[in-house]
């Protein structure tokens, strides 16, 4: 096991300060030379070193969603049922001989007499047909044993059963009752986020001893202007981490009553997804079992056939052992569908793509699993899966069905104001001459959330 050390002045947890100050500007006159004094001046290097190369993490988001404007303080979306009649957890209570069959208790079941169910304790399947129903209660006639006990299956087991038809004699009247469709409802709400960036007079008016840059392509000498292109790309990050990491506030929570949250991804997921703990690790075969696990689960959803992966280092790095070991050449064979099978167009955005299955699968980092400021700082998010495409939802404020994307934000805006991302000059410094205050703000709001439409295909990797 390699042991790395950290360099002293590592800096690996940054702290911005919130206005630009004397720690800010390059001083050798305060050090232990003998500064203005002495005979030669020290040779400045004049431009800033980006060590960090680009430090924003936003670009998630970016690349799987949509962002959708919307005038409520709540979004709704209802999402489909389960097409097949299922139970889990239904529990064998003997023999009837009132109706001559086998009771099971299966609470709030749907299913009416006549139909042919398929009943498994884990070791032994049974087909029968359903005699007689009530609340909470199904009575059963097995096809090919006398009763359940005779086909293996013991009183007080559990078993899961699930409908596959039905059988009526001649002359009989038609199916009792009827189903109707299932669905589920959900919601979420925007949340508003804010910062500001502040300098005063005094100190926008400073001679700046370093050129700089950031990432918004903003440069020159003056250290205020670097701040505030730090303040916004930063903010547009939040924007982007509060999505991922949004939560609603429980009753119990200490947050309870000031502020309601909102529900973010990795939240979404963990209530209505699926999560995968400690997977593609260890040798090749290993991994590939752990990939196949995933596909069992998605083939029990909505099996859709092209996923992205997210990831961070440790595991994009597994994976690429995981096909590398099953096939030295597999570059040639990548598909590269839901980019119109394009190569370059994958690579640009970072992805490469490989086939497993019946699925196609879209891998690519992600830098906000890997930055040390962010969640590779806590290291316990190791990636998401998340379908590519669009899905099929019932809007209620348009009453009809739309297309959208799995993953997309829905942002406030009328015509009256536009909350998608607002900023705004205030004080009297720089031209801008609001208020007496000696100083330039610059204030950043927006409102918006999260929709994570059909949870159930998405998987957390943790």
């Amino acid at each position: 096991m390699a042991t790395f050390n950290a360099g002293v002045d590592l800096n690996a947890v940054p702290a911005p300060v919130k206005q630009a100050l004397s720690g800010n500007y390059l001083d050798f006159h305060s050090g232990a030379a003998a500064g203005w004094a002495q005979q030669h001046l020290p040779e400045l290097y004049e431009k800033e070193v980006e060590r960090y190369g680009n430090r924003s993490v936003a670009s998630f988001l970016r690349m799987v969603g949509a962002e959708l404007p919307m005038t409520s303080d709540q979004v709704i979306w209802s999402e489909q049922g389960r097409l097949h009649l299922a139970y889990e957890g239904a529990t064998v209570v003997g023999t009837d001989s009132t109706n001559l069959g086998d009771n099971l208790t299966v609470t709030g079941h749907a299913i009416r007499v006549g139909q042919t169910v398929v009943i498994s304790d884990g070791t032994n399947t049974v087909k029968a047909y359903v005699h007689y129903t009530a609340t909470n209660q199904v009575n059963v006639k097995t096809y090919a044993a006398a009763d359940l006990l005779a086909a293996g299956i013991a009183d007080n087991a559990t078993v899961k059963l699930f409908v596959y038809g039905s059988e009526f004699s001649k002359g009989t009247t038609g199916m009792n009752g009827a189903v109707e469709p299932s669905f589920k409802s959900f919601t979420n709400k925007p949340i508003i986020i804010k910062d500001k960036y502040e300098v005063s007079g005094s100190d926008a008016s400073q001679i700046g001893w370093v050129e700089i840059s950031g990432e918004g392509g903003q440069s020159g000498y003056m250290w205020y202007l670097k701040g505030e292109g730090d303040t916004r790309v930063r903010f547009e990050d939040y924007l982007e981490m509060a999505m991922v990491e949004g939560e609603l506030a429980a009753t119990s929570s200490g947050a309870s009553g000031t502020v309601e949250g909102t529900e973010g991804l990795f939240a979404a997921i963990t209530k209505r997804g699926h999560k995968m703990s400690g997977g593609f690790s260890g040798n090749t075969a290993s991994a590939l079992s752990d990939f196949d696990e995933v596909l069992k689960k998605f083939d029990k959803q909505g099996a859709i056939e092209e996923n992205m992966l997210f990831l961070d280092r440790e595991s994009a790095l597994n994976i690429d052992d995981m096909v590398a070991g099953l096939n030295a050449g597999y570059s040639g064979g990548t598909s590269y569908g839901v980019f119109n099978n394009s190569e370059n167009m994958a690579l640009n955005l970072g992805f490469s793509g490989f086939r497993r299955g019946s699925y196609d699968f879209y891998k690519t980092d992600w830098k906000y699993l890997n930055d040390a400021s962010t969640r590779g700082l806590i290291d316990d998010v190791n990636g998401v899966i998340v379908p590519a495409g669009t899905s099929s939802v019932y809007d209620q404020n348009m009453g009809k069905n739309i297309k959208r994307p799995f993953l997309h934000v829905r942002y406030r805006a009328s015509q009256a104001d536009d909350r998608r991302m607002k900023s705004w000059i205030t004080g009297s410094v720089g031209g801008n001459i609001t208020s007496d205050l000696d100083a330039l703000e610059v204030h950043y709001l927006s409102e918006r959330c999260l929709v994570v439409q059909g949870a159930n295909n998405f998987m957390l990797l943790v």
